[in-house]
């Protein structure tokens, strides 16, 4: 009896490469992510041997496409983005106009249709969401200020790919050209697109942010992880057709929404660690079916094109990320951090690409361009952030014009004039203002024990002396942030952030301006506490202890209740 099995050689092949060239990627640290795109290369048409099935790839590419969607809207926090709205949302929108008319102009000037040029342009512009995290989580920088606005940032600009992605398909016709001139038909064609998308969305966030955390809620309590798990994928892939059958709605925008509305139950913490294994599977096979759509001879026939490609994702988004975050009174560091985390692209520029294609809009060396400059721009992605910190003295060293915007007048940087004696001798200086720093605060207020606080996001800042709290913005790593907090005349420095590698430059600085200074530290890595300690730094709490030693305070306590409750035994 014959059997086809294209597609259990397509996944074999997809992933039993990707394995081994994501482990090589890593080895070399590279992101896997390259492993993954050269592993479609391999297999490939525009390559010799083994040939997967296309069609199939492609499939097994859209069911990627709405678990990475499914799994961007269950990280989507707009409390995350509120915090640092004021730079990333303008931060975005100009970073990615400039990365557009770079990419539109250059793609004018090769003599592409302005809807061709507009596609490549946008696909240039938008950084890769699955990177950019990596990134910052290997440096354990992602909860810091720079990793929060670097991460706010991305948020903006997936949105502004998703409504991309909503207006695109009824604007096609227009933008390449093959849909006439009628402005009426285009305006009814754009606005049944927005009434059904409006139609999804008011379904999802009034029936469905109700309707699905209480079908997560009656499934967990079954007990079964098989159905639980079952759960989460089948509302992700059903929501997504559903959106595309019912409403006209893209399988990107769909799975996205399914995200968000899952990240209202309480278990969405659970429902995003059981789908993990799943959603990673099929987003290696959605990045092995995109390169497969890469010609590797569009390096040999078009070097030049594909290095203005490369120059505008990496020097001209750079560029304008920094300048930008230069411009809302920001520190160096931070404008060189973000800059590098978003000089990569990657899933929403395949997703605009494959999109573009298929409305004929791209010409044939539109995809292979875009791939190209992905992969060399994410494969550079770690030489771009070890340059950061040798950049950044260099450019201080060297420029009078940088060395003045970094000691410009900041009116967060430094307590008011009128700020009460209190907060300036005896008080406690308070280093980081997040979940930890924010609850110290709480009790230092409560029992009426003065403080300052010392944080890098300005709006956490202004926000805090809005409420009559002392705070200062800036990096306690530099002396001039510490000495602003006086902490020359304070009792004691708690260092509550989750960042431990730079708190020895400030526990030196602080010793140096008051040697008998009682400080306080925090860190979640046993050996990092016991080296600490070691180095006489200061009382060290480490989180997982603390944890442990609060339950088993409780465990004896109510132990000892109930055993003094217990009648004695009648002889």
């Amino acid at each position: 009896m014959p059997h086809n099995v294209s597609l259990i050689s397509t996944v074999a092949a997809g992933l039993g490469l990707a394995l081994i060239f994501g482990f090589l990627a890593v080895r070399l640290r590279l992101p896997a992510l390259v492993g993954y795109l050269l592993a479609g290369v391999l297999i490939g048409p525009f390559t010799p041997g083994f040939v997967a099935d296309a069609g199939i790839a492609s499939q097994l590419a859209e069911i990627g496409v709405m678990l990475l969607m499914f799994g961007v809207g269950m990280h989507f926090s707009l409390k995350d983005l509120l915090a640092v709205r004021k730079i990333a949302v303008p931060g975005a929108v100009v970073q990615m106009a400039v990365a557009t008319s770079l990419g539109m102009g250059l793609a004018l000037w090769w003599g592409w249709n302005p809807g061709g040029a507009l596609v490549f342009g946008l696909s240039l512009s938008v950084a890769s969401t699955v990177v950019l995290l990596r990134a910052l989580e290997s440096r354990g920088i992602l909860d810091s200020v720079n990793g929060r606005i670097a991460v706010g940032w991305l948020v903006v600009e997936d949105l502004a790919m998703v409504l991309v992605l909503v207006l695109l398909p009824p604007l096609g016709g227009w933008l390449s050209g093959q849909g006439g001139t009628d402005v009426n038909a285009l305006w009814r064609t754009l606005g049944l697109t927005l009434l059904q998308v409006g139609g999804f969305l008011a379904l999802m966030l009034v029936v469905g942010r109700r309707f699905f955390p209480w079908l997560l809620w009656q499934v967990q309590r079954t007990g079964s992880r098989e159905l639980f798990t079952l759960c989460v994928v089948a509302a992700a892939v059903s929501i997504a057709f559903g959106a595309t059958a019912l409403f006209g709605v893209s399988f990107a925008l769909g799975a996205f929404f399914a995200g968000v509305v899952m990240r209202e139950s309480e278990f969405s913490h659970r429902a995003a660690e059981e789908s993990l294994p799943l959603r990673d599977a099929f987003a290696v096979l959605f990045f092995v079916s995109v390169g497969m759509l890469f010609d590797p001879r569009v390096l040999i026939e078009r070097p030049f094109q594909v290095l203005a490609v490369v120059s505008i994702i990496i020097v001209g988004k750079t560029l304008a990320a920094g300048a930008l975050v230069m411009a809302f009174r920001y520190p160096l560091n931070t404008a060189l951090t973000v800059s590098a985390s978003l000089a990569q692209i990657g899933e929403f520029s395949f997703i605009l690409v494959g999109l573009g294609a298929t409305l004929n809009l791209l010409p044939p060396e539109g995809q292979s361009l875009v791939l190209a400059g992905a992969l060399i721009s994410i494969a550079l992605n770690q030489v771009v952030f070890g340059v950061v910190e040798p950049l950044q003295k260099w450019i201080l060293a060297k420029s009078p014009l940088a060395r003045r915007l970094e000691s410009r007048d900041d009116p967060t940087a430094e307590l008011p004039f009128n700020t009460d004696e209190k907060y300036l001798s005896r008080q406690v200086v308070l280093v980081g203002y997040g979940w930890v720093g924010r609850r110290i605060a709480k009790a230092l207020t409560a029992h009426q024990i003065p403080f300052v606080v010392a944080e890098q996001n300005r709006e956490t800042v202004e926000r805090l002396r809005a409420k009559g709290v002392a705070a200062v913005s800036g990096d306690a790593v530099e002396p001039e942030v510490l000495i602003q907090a006086h902490i020359a005349h304070a009792r004691m420095l708690v260092i509550a952030t989750p960042d431990t590698l730079d708190v020895r430059q400030m526990v030196a600085t602080a010793r140096a301006l008051n040697p008998g200074i009682e400080i306080v530290v925090r860190t979640h890595n046993e050996a990092e506490a016991r080296l600490l300690e070691s180095e006489n730094t200061g009382k060290v709490f480490l989180d997982q202890e603390e944890l442990a030693q609060a339950m088993t305070r409780h465990v004896l306590e109510r132990s000892r209740a109930a055993a003094s409750a217990t009648p004695p035994a009648i002889s």
